[in-house]
């Protein structure tokens, strides 16, 4: 299956943006390379800077209420919130740890946050931080994990997938009933590809957008894998690093491209697993 055929610039403009956030109210957060972050609303028409921290924002991710963002920055090495009203920003955590590469977070129902820690590049030093809803951080997976990237939880919430990107694949981290990291696996391992972004659509199958190739891969519950797109002109996809399921619909898939200036939508006709934000 390739569906490059079903895939449109969505909205154009950006500054090299590595993730997206879809809102409740089919509003698509982005950010950029210096630090930018973009509201795009009116089907794509409107793309708005509304802030910038000055770094280089990696993963932007909504609160459960969508009353703010939290982005990490690479730039800063730090996390930050932003009120999606004010655009007010302000550091975000308190935690012992000192980032290096703050790559994406996650929000849980109760409204706890991991984050992936990617460590030292080309060095296999990648965690996993968790705050609780106030804030208060600690190590919840020392790792170590070969550049810990991109992370979604799967529906039960039992199971937490973490991109590595130098695997190259991705693994999963078992959630103890008392909140604690249990075991890890190795979940599916992607040869001579660099993943990068993930999501779950509604029937449990996992998408994995790769920053090389330019490809997304679909990975079933049985772990066997397929590419659901594949880009080798590199036009529409070009280094897709994050992926977000969205639309009226919630059945398009949205793609930030670091390696141009566009979000790209796939009309996938396939209803992707709502996050806690969409809820």
């Amino acid at each position: 299956m390739n569906i490059l055929d079903k895939t449109s610039v969505y909205a154009d403009g950006l500054d090299h943006p590595e993730c997206i956030a879809f809102a409740k109210d089919g509003t698509l957060w982005a950010g950029g390379e210096a630090g930018q972050i973009y509201k795009i609303t009116g089907a794509g028409r409107n793309v708005e800077e509304v802030a910038s921290t000055k770094g280089f924002l990696l993963g932007i991710s909504l609160s459960n209420d969508n009353s703010w963002l939290l982005l990490c920055d690479s730039g800063n090495k730090c996390l930050w919130r932003m009120d999606t009203h004010t655009y007010a920003l302000e550091k975000f955590g308190n935690s012992d740890h000192s980032f290096n590469i703050p790559n994406y977070a996650c929000f849980d129902r109760a409204g706890n946050v991991y984050v992936s820690e990617s460590g030292a590049f080309r060095q296999i030093t990648g965690k996993i931080i968790k705050y609780d809803a106030a804030g208060n951080g600690k190590i919840w997976c020392e790792g170590l994990f070969n550049f810990a990237n991109g992370m979604v939880l799967n529906e039960a919430e039992d199971y937490i997938y973490v991109v590595c990107s130098f695997l190259p694949g991705v693994e999963r981290v078992k959630i103890n009933a008392d909140g604690t990291a249990g075991e890890r696996e190795v979940f599916v391992t992607l040869p001579e590809s660099v993943p990068d972004g993930l999501a779950f659509d509604a029937e449990g199958n996992l998408y994995i957008s790769c920053y090389a190739p330019n490809k997304i891969f679909r990975v079933s519950p049985d772990r066997s894998v397929s590419v659901l797109i594949d880009d080798w002109e590199a036009h529409t996809l070009s280094n897709p690093t994050n992926i977000a399921f969205g639309g009226e619909n919630f059945d398009q898939l949205f793609v930030a491209n670091i390696g141009r200036w566009h979000i790209a939508k796939i009309d996938l006709k396939i209803k992707g697993l709502k996050l806690n934000c969409h809820t």
